[in-house]
């Protein structure tokens, strides 16, 4: 490989020319007319943005251009200056204006904007536009427009969907080399969803026989399979495939010898199943539940201790910014006050399953790039936050109509996750955006008089069951043992096995090596964990209402893309119905907006916390679960949280309705949420009529907050601000920290492009504080092993830099995050710190936290704890607080906040301002309806 890179790099200058000339010629226009627009019912008032930009093929030469000179293939970055800019203009934005930041998502492309007209088949047209790039895929038959689909797809993002189908099998260090990295990423994914090929076909004849829509949505993957293939096949003998092929040995850059698997319906279900795995699941955390509740219970007893874990728990907190504030309630999950079935495990006893078997040459690289891959490796594991959405009634909007800015927040990568496309054929009429290798429908964005959108939900559809543990000969059982206990019967674990090898890399410094990756399966669901009750011994599992379900989704994207099926804003929601993962639904159209929440919610029995881990046993099991099928009993359309023409819809991943009960921890007074419902609310009741721009300023306003300094900063003031501080020094940092709450608490440049933020100050005083006050505020109260439970079910901070790591408890970082991510303050102690600093104050706090912590409830002893870690958090230097990176140096704030487009292949684009917004973004307003 060596040898190979050196020849490639002299041979670089006539290559770059040579086969950029090939890819000029592969992409010139063809003769066929461009076909006519679909109706429109936007007029012009549809709008998207996906950086960096929709090309993301590159070849061998265009990546060795990258690297040598600089450039980039055309439409490669062109969406990541307007995306970016929007931070620093977004004030003075108005309607006509949106243009500079949005693309135009109007219907069709008009004569003087097509850049190329392309027919793969005589029944599709592709034409690309000038300005981006973008796919619009017409077809007279059905066949033909899916086919089409899938040719594009290929052209865009052929090497991003052969990445994440080997990503899906457990694959990925086989395929893209064994960084550490990428040994964590398949890791993981093989955790959540280890399949055999079997049964990944077996999704396939599932849905073969169930429905007719089903079955057209075989048929429809079938075609846009054999667009992939025949993609494929062409670029492969014109030399125009990505040149990432070339890099990793794939294929010889030289000879071309080698070659590029096509595509089959398995490996769609592979893809499908990491969408779900990354965005659509919930639950799931049961056992860290239980830790906590143990801790409390040791803590306080047994009484006080629950009641101290339930408060901490906010299960469903009545101070919790919800969705749905129009008087609904959807009670779902809820705590039982007189729970049955619990499974506490014994303290200390628990011990992660063994995943890894058998591997060499994985501990042999020691160069630091080595633990680099092709994508983060805690992609999965890492709590992360994603989407928003902002619709408005048109009750209060300037012309009458409904208002949306929404879209999903899927990451920063170069290329994207998700691709942008145009899709006219026989039922299919959409444009947006849909993961790679699943495009054959537009996933998020419009039809011809509505769009639609969603965001994360996260409810509880995965619960752990405590599976007592036996032998089959008879003798005593232990922890290692692998027979359970089904229905009485003692029964051997599944064992699925995925065997992993890779060759040395030069690109990632990595030794050859190999594994088996084994996750072992019961009839409970997957084995994460052992440990003891009582003495006894169990193994703790993961069992997901869409585990071998990861492809059924797929009938409702269809109707989504159908005109003839979304003609509403109930049929909108009975689309969404058809969606199994968790999300929370968003439409609008030209008169009314709605909303619907999907996901496979299991019934469970009467009695089961689905907060805790559940004994395995028969009677404590979901209503009419089948194990041989991983079905069971589903809460009914009617009891999902839903609504039509409320006066305005917030979401970001926060509480839906009253009475449904949030997983995990931390959903309480203070939400990332509550940064869009301030803003949105005030627009509504102003009585100044909202316009597309001003609710994309409410957008992009709550994108540029820290969440620490709009709504928990004013608690920690008036604390401090209860008596004079006498320290000069402290108190020149609490007059700096209240200039940055008189302007805002945003964390804005000075002015665009000067990479250094206006209150710079100010937010390093709050990014090094934040870590340390949590600790100081409630340390001592909760104890070491409390409060150490409680930072692994929770983590403290989640900056946009994710350098400020603070206490570690029990080998837990207080802050879990993935660096330059941009998504930022979805998960962090901000409620606990607020409903505790407001006890203490004396203000009514609803749901609080049963006792107060800082200072023991005494308000001098919690001012003096609050200026004793402020007084630690000023001794910080800027390198202290903004660590050196592989991106930045030491101390640089700016950079250490920006957005990198992590590559996840040859070419490489530029880091952007932070913004906490939508990775993928739409603006629309309807003016017009069928």
């Amino acid at each position: 490989m060596q040898r190979r890179i050196r020849t490639l790099r002299i041979q670089a200058a006539t290559a770059v020319a040579g086969l950029l000339a090939v890819s000029a010629l592969a992409a010139a226009p063809a003769t066929a007319a461009t076909p006519a627009a679909a109706p429109d019912y936007c007029a012009a008032q549809c709008n998207d943005i996906l950086p960096a930009g929709e090309n993301g093929n590159a070849t061998l030469a265009d990546i060795l251009a990258n690297r040598i000179f600089g450039t980039r293939p055309a439409h490669t970055d062109d969406q990541l200056g307007p995306y970016s800019a929007l931070a620093s203009n977004y004030p003075g934005l108005t309607d006509a204006g949106l243009r500079s930041f949005f693309n135009d998502a109007s219907f069709g492309v008009p004569a003087s904007q097509v850049a190329s007209t392309l027919q793969p088949r005589s029944d599709v047209t592709i034409v690309r536009d000038k300005a981006t790039g973008v796919p619009h895929i017409t077809g007279t038959t059905r066949y033909g427009t899916e086919y089409g689909a899938g040719y594009a797809a290929a052209q865009d993002r052929l090497w991003v969907m052969d990445l994440f189908r080997h990503v899906g099998r457990g694959e990925l260090s086989s395929f893209a080399g064994g960084a550490e990295a990428n040994r964590a990423l398949e890791q993981s994914f093989w955790q959540a969803a280890p399949y055999t090929e079997a049964e990944l076909q077996a999704q396939i004849d599932q849905l073969a026989t169930s429905s007719p829509r089903a079955q057209q949505a075989l048929a429809d993957a079938n075609a846009y399979l054999d667009g992939i293939n025949a993609y494929i096949d062409k670029a492969y003998s014109a030399r125009t495939f990505p040149g990432e092929y070339d890099l990793t040995g794939h294929i010889d850059p030289i000879t071309n010898a080698g070659s590029i698997d096509h595509f089959k319906l398995t490996d769609l279900v592979a893809l499908a199943s990491v969408v779900g795995a990354l965005f659509g699941a919930g639950g799931g955390g049961e056992v860290q539940s239980a830790q906590v509740k143990q801790a409390a219970e040791a803590r306080y007893g047994t009484a006080e201790g629950d009641r101290v874990w339930q408060s901490f728990r906010e299960a469903d907190d009545p101070e919790a910014v919800a969705t749905l504030h129009d008087g609904q309630s959807f009670p779902y999950a809820q705590p039982p006050v007189d729970p049955r079935g619990t499974a506490i495990p014994d303290a200390g006893s628990v011990v992660p399953e063994k995943l890894v078997y058998d591997a060499t040459g994985t501990g042999t690289s020691t160069a630091a790039t080595a633990a680099k891959g092709v994508l983060p490796g805690n992609l999965l594991t890492a709590k992360h936050g994603m989407s928003n959405a902002l619709v408005v009634s048109g009750r209060y909007t300037a012309d009458g109509h409904p208002v949306a800015v929404f879209g999903p927040q899927t990451g920063y990568f170069a290329p994207q996750l998700l691709m942008l496309e145009e899709i006219q054929g026989p039922g299919i009429s959409a444009r947006g955006a849909a993961f790679a290798g699943l495009s054959f429908y537009i996933q998020l964005g419009r039809g011809q008089d509505y769009a639609w959108s969603a965001t994360s939900a996260g409810q509880d559809i995965t619960d752990t069951y405590a599976v007592p543990l036996c032998t089959t000969d008879g003798s005593p059982a232990t922890t290692a043992s692998d027979s359970y206990l089904w229905h009485g019967q003692c029964t051997p674990m599944e064992r699925l096995e995925r065997k992993d090898s890779w060759k040395p890399t030069t690109a990632d410094s990595t030794a050859a090596g190999s594994y088996t990756l084994v996750m072992k399966r019961t009839r409970y669901g997957l084995v994460t964990a052992r440990g003891t009750i009582g003495g006894k011994p169990v193994a703790f599992t993961s069992l997901r209402s869409t585990y071998r379900h990861e492809a059924d989704s797929i009938v409702g994207f269809q109707m989504l893309n159908d005109p003839s099926a979304v003609q509403s804003a109930a049929t909108f929601q009975e689309a969404a119905q058809h969606i199994n993962y968790t999300f929370n639904w968003f439409y609008a159209d030209a008169a009314h907006t709605a909303y619907y929440n999907s996901g496979d919610n299991p019934v469970r029995a009467d009695g089961v916390d689905p907060g805790l881990p559940v004994l395995a046993e028969p009677q404590y099991e979901w209503r009419g679960y089948d194990s041989a099928s991983n079905t069971a009993d589903y809460t009914p359309p009617a009891q999902h949280p839903q609504s039509v023409d409320q006066d305005y819809y917030v979401s970001w991943n926060n509480k839906q309705a009253a009475g449904f009960a949030s997983a995990g921890f931390g959903n309480g007074s203070v939400h990332r949420a509550n940064l869009l419902d301030d803003r949105v609310k005030a627009l509504v009741r102003s009585g100044t009529k909202v316009t597309r721009s001003a609710l994309v300023q409410a957008m992009e306003s709550a994108a540029l907050a820290d969440l620490r300094g709009e709504d928990v900063l004013p608690e920690l003031l008036r604390v401090i601000r209860s008596a004079a501080v006498a320290d000069p020094s402290l108190e020149a940092a609490v007059r700096t920290l209240e200039t940055w709450q008189h302007n805002g608490t945003q964390r804005r440049e000075t002015s665009a492009g000067s990479h250094r933020y206006a209150d710079a100050d100010a937010i390093r005083i709050m990014d090094a504080w934040w870590p340390l006050l949590v600790q100081g505020e409630f340390r001592d109260g909760l104890g070491d092993a409390l409060f150490g439970a409680l930072t692994g079910a929770l983590q403290i901070n989640e900056s946009p830099s994710g350098g400020q790591t603070g206490p570690v408890s029990g080998g837990v970082s207080a802050n879990e995050s993935i660096p330059h991510k941009g998504s930022s303050f979805q998960y962090g102690w901000w409620s606990y710190v607020d409903k505790d600093l407001r006890s203490v104050l004396g203000d009514p706090v609803a749901g609080g936290l049963t006792r107060p912590y800082c200072g023991g409830g005494d308000l001098t002893r919690c001012r003096q704890a609050l200026l004793d870690s402020l007084g630690q958090a000023v001794a910080q230097t800027a390198a202290q607080v903004y660590p050196a990176d592989d991106t930045c140096s030491a101390g640089d704030q700016w950079c250490a906040d920006t957005i990198v487009q992590r590559p996840l292949g040859g070419v490489t684009d530029d880091k952007i301002s932070w913004q906490n917004r939508p990775t993928y973004q739409q603006v629309v307003q309807f003016t017009g309806h069928r």
